[in-house]
Protein backbone atom coordinates (compact mmCIF):
# COMPACT_ATOMS: atom_id res chain seq x y z
CA UNK A 1 0.00 0.00 0.00
CA UNK A 2 1.28 3.27 -1.28
CA UNK A 3 0.73 6.49 1.36
CA UNK A 4 0.48 10.16 0.22
CA UNK A 5 3.71 12.13 0.78
CA UNK A 6 2.11 14.42 3.25
CA UNK A 7 0.60 11.33 5.45
CA UNK A 8 4.16 9.69 5.70
CA UNK A 9 5.85 9.84 8.63
CA UNK A 10 9.55 9.83 9.38
CA UNK A 11 10.15 8.45 12.82
CA UNK A 12 7.91 6.68 15.43
CA UNK A 13 7.70 9.63 17.26
CA UNK A 14 6.20 11.88 15.12
CA UNK A 15 3.52 8.34 14.46
CA UNK A 16 2.82 9.55 18.37
CA UNK A 17 2.12 12.86 17.73
CA UNK A 18 -0.56 12.30 15.04
CA UNK A 19 -1.92 9.82 17.29
CA UNK A 20 -2.47 12.09 20.14
CA UNK A 21 -3.62 15.03 18.04
CA UNK A 22 -6.25 12.29 16.26
CA UNK A 23 -7.32 10.19 19.15
CA UNK A 24 -9.95 11.42 22.11
CA UNK A 25 -8.15 12.02 24.73
CA UNK A 26 -9.18 8.67 26.60
CA UNK A 27 -8.09 6.43 23.91
CA UNK A 28 -5.02 8.33 23.38
CA UNK A 29 -4.54 8.04 27.25
CA UNK A 30 -4.97 4.13 26.99
CA UNK A 31 -2.22 3.53 24.37
CA UNK A 32 0.33 5.73 26.56
CA UNK A 33 -0.61 3.20 29.45
CA UNK A 34 1.91 2.36 32.12
CA UNK A 35 1.29 2.16 35.76
CA UNK A 36 1.60 3.81 39.02
CA UNK A 37 4.79 6.20 38.63
CA UNK A 38 5.76 5.61 35.19
CA UNK A 39 9.94 4.26 36.12
CA UNK A 40 9.72 1.01 33.77
CA UNK A 41 7.93 2.87 31.23
CA UNK A 42 10.64 5.37 30.97
CA UNK A 43 13.35 2.93 31.46
CA UNK A 44 12.12 0.73 28.48
CA UNK A 45 12.61 3.53 26.14
CA UNK A 46 15.59 5.59 28.12
CA UNK A 47 17.66 2.14 28.50
CA UNK A 48 18.22 2.10 24.41
CA UNK A 49 19.86 5.40 24.66
CA UNK A 50 22.44 4.19 27.03
CA UNK A 51 23.92 1.80 25.09
CA UNK A 52 25.89 3.31 22.31
CA UNK A 53 27.60 1.36 18.57
CA UNK A 54 31.03 0.80 17.40
CA UNK A 55 31.04 1.30 14.10
CA UNK A 56 33.68 0.92 11.13
CA UNK A 57 34.04 3.34 8.64
CA UNK A 58 35.18 1.25 5.52
CA UNK A 59 34.31 -2.20 4.06
CA UNK A 60 30.49 -2.16 4.56
CA UNK A 61 28.09 -4.66 2.82
CA UNK A 62 26.50 -3.56 0.03
CA UNK A 63 23.55 -5.53 0.42
CA UNK A 64 22.31 -6.68 4.34
CA UNK A 65 20.25 -8.90 4.95
CA UNK A 66 17.26 -8.78 8.12
CA UNK A 67 15.86 -11.99 7.52
CA UNK A 68 14.99 -14.78 10.29
CA UNK A 69 12.79 -17.06 11.61
CA UNK A 70 10.23 -16.63 15.08
CA UNK A 71 8.83 -19.86 16.04
CA UNK A 72 9.26 -21.54 12.95
CA UNK A 73 7.95 -18.62 10.71
CA UNK A 74 10.10 -16.93 8.21
CA UNK A 75 9.85 -13.35 8.60
CA UNK A 76 11.62 -10.14 6.45
CA UNK A 77 12.96 -8.52 9.51
CA UNK A 78 13.59 -9.15 13.09
CA UNK A 79 10.63 -7.41 14.33
CA UNK A 80 6.81 -8.92 15.04
CA UNK A 81 3.70 -7.49 16.32
CA UNK A 82 3.34 -8.02 20.15
CA UNK A 83 -0.20 -8.94 20.88
CA UNK A 84 -2.54 -5.89 22.33
CA UNK A 85 -5.98 -5.76 23.58
CA UNK A 86 -9.26 -4.22 21.79
CA UNK A 87 -7.34 -2.24 18.83
CA UNK A 88 -10.31 -0.21 18.74
CA UNK A 89 -8.17 3.02 17.95
CA UNK A 90 -9.67 2.46 14.36
CA UNK A 91 -12.12 0.22 13.16
CA UNK A 92 -10.50 -1.94 11.10
CA UNK A 93 -8.42 -2.91 14.43
CA UNK A 94 -6.28 -5.98 14.28
CA UNK A 95 -7.43 -6.90 10.76
CA UNK A 96 -5.25 -3.38 9.65
CA UNK A 97 -2.28 -4.68 11.69
CA UNK A 98 -2.25 -8.07 10.27
CA UNK A 99 -2.73 -7.11 6.34
CA UNK A 100 0.15 -5.21 7.27
CA UNK A 101 2.58 -7.52 9.03
CA UNK A 102 1.98 -9.44 6.29
CA UNK A 103 2.57 -7.08 3.66
CA UNK A 104 5.56 -6.21 5.02
CA UNK A 105 6.60 -10.22 5.47
CA UNK A 106 6.22 -10.56 9.12
CA UNK A 107 4.38 -12.47 11.81
CA UNK A 108 1.75 -11.17 14.64
CA UNK A 109 0.99 -11.68 18.04
CA UNK A 110 -2.96 -11.86 18.15
CA UNK A 111 -4.33 -10.80 21.74
CA UNK A 112 -7.25 -13.24 23.20
CA UNK A 113 -8.10 -9.93 24.21
CA UNK A 114 -8.37 -8.87 20.64
CA UNK A 115 -11.48 -6.60 19.66
CA UNK A 116 -11.73 -9.20 16.25
CA UNK A 117 -11.96 -12.87 15.89
CA UNK A 118 -8.95 -14.81 15.21
CA UNK A 119 -10.36 -16.36 11.93
CA UNK A 120 -10.92 -12.68 10.42
CA UNK A 121 -7.50 -11.61 11.63
CA UNK A 122 -5.59 -15.15 10.38
CA UNK A 123 -7.23 -14.53 6.92
CA UNK A 124 -5.27 -11.67 6.40
CA UNK A 125 -2.06 -12.78 8.11
CA UNK A 126 -1.50 -16.89 8.26
CA UNK A 127 1.45 -16.13 10.49
CA UNK A 128 0.11 -15.42 13.49
CA UNK A 129 0.30 -16.62 17.03
CA UNK A 130 -2.45 -17.07 19.36
CA UNK A 131 -1.55 -15.11 22.88
CA UNK A 132 -3.85 -16.47 26.26
CA UNK A 133 -4.12 -15.33 29.60
CA UNK A 134 -4.29 -17.89 32.31
CA UNK A 135 -8.28 -16.99 32.55
CA UNK A 136 -10.79 -19.20 33.84
CA UNK A 137 -10.51 -23.38 34.37
CA UNK A 138 -8.10 -25.39 32.52
CA UNK A 139 -11.65 -26.72 30.93
CA UNK A 140 -12.17 -23.27 29.25
CA UNK A 141 -8.72 -22.24 28.32
CA UNK A 142 -8.59 -25.79 26.55
CA UNK A 143 -11.33 -24.46 24.54
CA UNK A 144 -9.83 -21.61 23.69
CA UNK A 145 -6.60 -22.76 22.82
CA UNK A 146 -8.66 -25.66 20.24
CA UNK A 147 -10.28 -22.76 18.44
CA UNK A 148 -6.68 -21.27 17.95
CA UNK A 149 -5.99 -24.70 16.68
CA UNK A 150 -9.20 -24.63 13.88
CA UNK A 151 -8.67 -21.17 13.23
CA UNK A 152 -4.99 -22.47 12.55
CA UNK A 153 -3.04 -20.36 14.30
CA UNK A 154 1.04 -20.92 14.09
CA UNK A 155 2.34 -21.17 17.50
CA UNK A 156 0.76 -20.12 21.34
CA UNK A 157 2.27 -16.89 23.27
CA UNK A 158 1.03 -17.54 27.24
CA UNK A 159 1.34 -13.80 29.08
CA UNK A 160 1.48 -14.50 32.94
CA UNK A 161 3.70 -11.34 34.10
CA UNK A 162 0.35 -9.56 34.88
CA UNK A 163 -0.30 -8.19 38.59
CA UNK A 164 -3.07 -6.17 38.11
CA UNK A 165 -1.54 -3.12 39.10
CA UNK A 166 -3.93 -0.11 39.39
CA UNK A 167 -3.42 3.91 39.51
CA UNK A 168 -1.14 6.07 37.63
CA UNK A 169 -0.18 9.37 39.03
CA UNK A 170 -1.03 11.24 35.55
CA UNK A 171 -4.62 9.69 35.38
CA UNK A 172 -6.26 6.77 34.58
CA UNK A 173 -8.97 7.23 31.04
CA UNK A 174 -12.22 5.96 32.16
CA UNK A 175 -13.42 3.09 29.38
CA UNK A 176 -16.50 2.25 29.45
CA UNK A 177 -18.19 -1.06 29.98
CA UNK A 178 -20.04 -0.94 26.93
CA UNK A 179 -20.96 1.31 23.98
CA UNK A 180 -24.74 1.82 24.80
CA UNK A 181 -26.42 4.97 23.79
CA UNK A 182 -25.69 6.61 27.39
CA UNK A 183 -21.82 6.41 27.00
CA UNK A 184 -21.65 7.25 23.45
CA UNK A 185 -23.44 10.10 24.45
CA UNK A 186 -21.42 10.78 27.53
CA UNK A 187 -18.40 10.54 25.06
CA UNK A 188 -20.24 12.73 22.42
CA UNK A 189 -18.19 16.01 23.41
CA UNK A 190 -14.63 14.24 23.36
CA UNK A 191 -15.09 12.50 20.15
CA UNK A 192 -16.23 15.90 18.71
CA UNK A 193 -13.30 17.09 19.31
CA UNK A 194 -11.97 14.69 17.11
CA UNK A 195 -13.74 14.90 13.85
CA UNK A 196 -11.37 12.94 11.64
CA UNK A 197 -11.83 9.81 14.48
CA UNK A 198 -15.76 9.98 14.70
CA UNK A 199 -15.67 9.89 10.69
CA UNK A 200 -14.15 6.77 11.14
CA UNK A 201 -16.28 5.23 13.33
CA UNK A 202 -19.53 6.93 11.84
CA UNK A 203 -19.04 5.78 8.21
CA UNK A 204 -19.36 1.69 9.90
CA UNK A 205 -22.45 2.72 11.15
CA UNK A 206 -21.77 1.57 14.53
CA UNK A 207 -19.40 2.46 17.85
CA UNK A 208 -16.41 1.03 18.81
CA UNK A 209 -16.53 -3.06 20.08
CA UNK A 210 -15.58 -3.27 23.10
CA UNK A 211 -16.49 -6.80 23.41
CA UNK A 212 -13.82 -10.01 23.69
CA UNK A 213 -14.49 -12.17 20.42
CA UNK A 214 -11.74 -14.59 21.38
CA UNK A 215 -13.05 -15.08 25.11
CA UNK A 216 -16.25 -17.17 23.49
CA UNK A 217 -16.50 -19.92 20.95
CA UNK A 218 -16.51 -19.37 17.43
CA UNK A 219 -19.08 -17.06 15.78
CA UNK A 220 -20.30 -15.71 19.43
CA UNK A 221 -19.42 -11.95 20.36
CA UNK A 222 -17.60 -12.87 23.42
CA UNK A 223 -18.23 -10.96 26.62
CA UNK A 224 -17.75 -7.26 27.64
CA UNK A 225 -13.73 -6.79 28.20
CA UNK A 226 -14.62 -5.60 31.80
CA UNK A 227 -16.24 -8.91 32.30
CA UNK A 228 -13.49 -10.95 31.26
CA UNK A 229 -10.87 -8.58 32.89
CA UNK A 230 -13.08 -9.12 35.72
CA UNK A 231 -12.93 -12.81 35.36
CA UNK A 232 -9.18 -13.28 34.96
CA UNK A 233 -8.57 -11.44 38.22
CA UNK A 234 -10.25 -13.77 40.02
CA UNK A 235 -8.08 -16.55 38.12
CA UNK A 236 -6.13 -17.83 40.71
CA UNK A 237 -2.32 -17.43 39.14
CA UNK A 238 -0.43 -20.61 37.08
CA UNK A 239 1.97 -22.74 38.09
CA UNK A 240 5.27 -24.28 36.17
CA UNK A 241 2.85 -27.60 36.17
CA UNK A 242 0.12 -25.10 34.41
CA UNK A 243 2.25 -23.90 31.77
CA UNK A 244 3.88 -27.71 31.09
CA UNK A 245 0.45 -28.67 30.77
CA UNK A 246 -0.65 -25.99 28.08
CA UNK A 247 2.32 -26.59 26.43
CA UNK A 248 1.70 -29.85 26.05
CA UNK A 249 -1.67 -29.21 25.05
CA UNK A 250 -1.00 -26.88 22.37
CA UNK A 251 1.98 -29.39 21.40
CA UNK A 252 3.69 -26.78 18.54
CA UNK A 253 5.70 -23.95 18.95
CA UNK A 254 4.95 -22.27 22.71
CA UNK A 255 6.42 -18.86 24.05
CA UNK A 256 6.29 -17.70 27.27
CA UNK A 257 6.22 -14.02 27.51
CA UNK A 258 6.76 -11.37 30.35
CA UNK A 259 10.38 -13.10 31.55
CA UNK A 260 12.37 -11.09 33.62
CA UNK A 261 14.44 -13.26 35.41
CA UNK A 262 17.07 -15.93 34.70
CA UNK A 263 15.66 -18.26 37.21
CA UNK A 264 11.97 -17.87 35.86
CA UNK A 265 14.04 -18.26 32.06
CA UNK A 266 15.29 -21.60 33.39
CA UNK A 267 12.77 -22.94 34.96
CA UNK A 268 10.47 -22.17 31.23
CA UNK A 269 13.26 -24.59 29.67
CA UNK A 270 12.27 -26.72 32.02
CA UNK A 271 8.83 -27.05 31.17
CA UNK A 272 9.47 -27.21 27.31
CA UNK A 273 8.73 -23.55 26.31
CA UNK A 274 9.88 -22.99 22.38
CA UNK A 275 10.50 -19.59 23.17
CA UNK A 276 10.56 -16.86 26.03
CA UNK A 277 10.11 -13.47 25.62
CA UNK A 278 12.30 -11.04 27.67
CA UNK A 279 9.28 -8.10 29.04
CA UNK A 280 7.92 -6.40 31.67
CA UNK A 281 4.72 -6.06 30.29
CA UNK A 282 5.41 -2.46 28.43
CA UNK A 283 5.62 -1.07 31.86
CA UNK A 284 1.73 -1.99 32.43
CA UNK A 285 2.53 -4.21 35.42
CA UNK A 286 4.88 -4.08 38.42
CA UNK A 287 6.22 -0.53 38.22
CA UNK A 288 9.99 -0.37 38.87
CA UNK A 289 10.65 -3.69 36.79
CA UNK A 290 14.37 -2.63 35.06
CA UNK A 291 13.56 -2.47 31.53
CA UNK A 292 13.65 -5.39 29.04
CA UNK A 293 16.97 -4.84 27.63
CA UNK A 294 19.19 -4.38 30.97
CA UNK A 295 17.87 -8.14 31.58
CA UNK A 296 18.09 -9.45 27.68
CA UNK A 297 22.43 -10.38 28.38
CA UNK A 298 21.90 -12.56 31.33
CA UNK A 299 18.73 -14.18 29.94
CA UNK A 300 20.47 -14.85 26.34
CA UNK A 301 23.67 -15.84 28.48
CA UNK A 302 21.51 -19.14 30.86
CA UNK A 303 19.30 -19.93 27.55
CA UNK A 304 19.64 -18.46 24.83
CA UNK A 305 21.29 -21.85 23.30
CA UNK A 306 18.43 -23.82 24.13
CA UNK A 307 15.09 -21.43 23.55
CA UNK A 308 14.35 -18.63 21.36
CA UNK A 309 15.04 -15.72 23.42
CA UNK A 310 12.79 -12.68 22.47
CA UNK A 311 12.70 -8.87 23.72
CA UNK A 312 9.76 -6.30 23.66
CA UNK A 313 9.37 -3.31 25.41
CA UNK A 314 10.88 0.26 24.51
CA UNK A 315 11.19 -0.33 20.56
CA UNK A 316 11.23 2.99 19.34
CA UNK A 317 13.71 2.38 16.26
CA UNK A 318 15.58 0.38 14.17
CA UNK A 319 18.76 0.70 16.10
CA UNK A 320 17.02 -0.40 19.10
CA UNK A 321 16.35 -3.60 17.22
CA UNK A 322 19.72 -4.21 16.45
CA UNK A 323 20.51 -3.20 19.49
CA UNK A 324 18.70 -5.59 20.64
CA UNK A 325 19.92 -8.29 18.61
CA UNK A 326 23.54 -7.95 19.15
CA UNK A 327 23.18 -8.86 22.89
CA UNK A 328 21.35 -12.16 22.35
CA UNK A 329 17.74 -11.38 21.06
CA UNK A 330 16.67 -13.65 17.94
CA UNK A 331 14.15 -10.73 17.50
CA UNK A 332 11.62 -8.17 19.12
CA UNK A 333 8.25 -7.44 19.48
CA UNK A 334 6.65 -4.14 19.56
CA UNK A 335 3.14 -2.95 20.80
CA UNK A 336 2.73 0.84 21.30
CA UNK A 337 4.82 1.90 18.00
CA UNK A 338 2.53 0.34 15.56
CA UNK A 339 -0.45 1.05 17.75
CA UNK A 340 0.22 4.57 17.25
CA UNK A 341 0.51 3.74 13.49
CA UNK A 342 -2.72 2.52 13.57
CA UNK A 343 -4.34 5.20 14.70
CA UNK A 344 -2.37 7.86 12.95
CA UNK A 345 -2.71 5.98 9.42
CA UNK A 346 -4.65 2.50 9.35
CA UNK A 347 -2.99 -0.41 7.84
CA UNK A 348 -0.76 2.47 5.99
CA UNK A 349 0.45 4.01 9.20
CA UNK A 350 1.13 0.34 10.76
CA UNK A 351 3.27 -0.08 7.57
CA UNK A 352 4.79 2.92 8.23
CA UNK A 353 6.27 1.95 11.25
CA UNK A 354 7.18 -1.43 9.68
CA UNK A 355 9.35 0.62 7.00
CA UNK A 356 10.62 3.00 9.94
CA UNK A 357 11.95 0.31 11.57
CA UNK A 358 13.57 -1.64 8.42
CA UNK A 359 15.48 1.23 7.60
CA UNK A 360 16.55 1.64 10.96
CA UNK A 361 18.01 -1.77 10.92
CA UNK A 362 19.30 -1.59 7.74
CA UNK A 363 21.39 2.06 8.59
CA UNK A 364 22.83 0.39 11.70
CA UNK A 365 23.86 -2.90 9.82
CA UNK A 366 25.73 -0.64 7.23
CA UNK A 367 27.51 1.38 9.89
CA UNK A 368 28.35 -2.08 11.50
CA UNK A 369 29.63 -3.42 8.84
CA UNK A 370 27.49 -6.34 9.15
CA UNK A 371 26.08 -8.12 5.82
CA UNK A 372 23.08 -9.80 8.41
CA UNK A 373 21.57 -9.65 11.29
CA UNK A 374 22.96 -13.11 12.24
CA UNK A 375 26.32 -11.48 12.14
CA UNK A 376 25.66 -8.86 14.81
CA UNK A 377 27.86 -9.45 18.03
CA UNK A 378 28.18 -7.75 21.55
CA UNK A 379 31.27 -6.83 20.26
CA UNK A 380 28.82 -4.04 18.12
CA UNK A 381 27.13 -2.60 21.28
CA UNK A 382 28.98 -0.36 24.08
CA UNK A 383 27.41 -1.34 27.12
CA UNK A 384 28.58 0.93 29.99
CA UNK A 385 28.93 -0.45 33.29
CA UNK A 386 26.59 -1.60 35.15
CA UNK A 387 23.89 -0.98 32.64
CA UNK A 388 22.65 -4.80 32.83
CA UNK A 389 20.67 -6.63 35.89
CA UNK A 390 20.93 -10.03 35.74
CA UNK A 391 18.11 -10.87 38.22
CA UNK A 392 17.51 -14.21 39.62
CA UNK A 393 21.21 -15.65 39.28
CA UNK A 394 22.02 -17.96 41.99
CA UNK A 395 26.24 -17.01 42.65
CA UNK A 396 26.64 -20.28 43.77
CA UNK A 397 26.34 -22.23 40.24
CA UNK A 398 27.93 -21.50 37.12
Amino acid sequence: MTMARDKWFETVSIAQERAKKRLPKSVYGALIAGSEKGLTVSDNVEAFGELGFAPHVVGGPAKRDMATTVMGQEISLPVVISPTGVQAVHPDGEVAVARAAAARGTAMGLSSFASKPIEEVIAANPKLFFQVYWLGGRDAIAARVERAREAGAAGLIVTTDWSFSHGRDWGSPKIPESMNLRTILRMLPEGLSRPRWMMQWAKTLRPPNLRVPNQAARGEAGPPFFHAYGEWMGTPPPTWDDIAWLRELWGGPFMLKGVIRVDDAKRAVDAGVSAISVSNHGGNNLDSTPAAIRALPAIVDAVGDQVEVLLDGGIRRGSDVVKAVALGARAVMIGRAYLWGLAAEGQAGVENVLDILRGGIDSALLGLGRASVHDLTPDDVVVPPGFTRALGVDPTRP
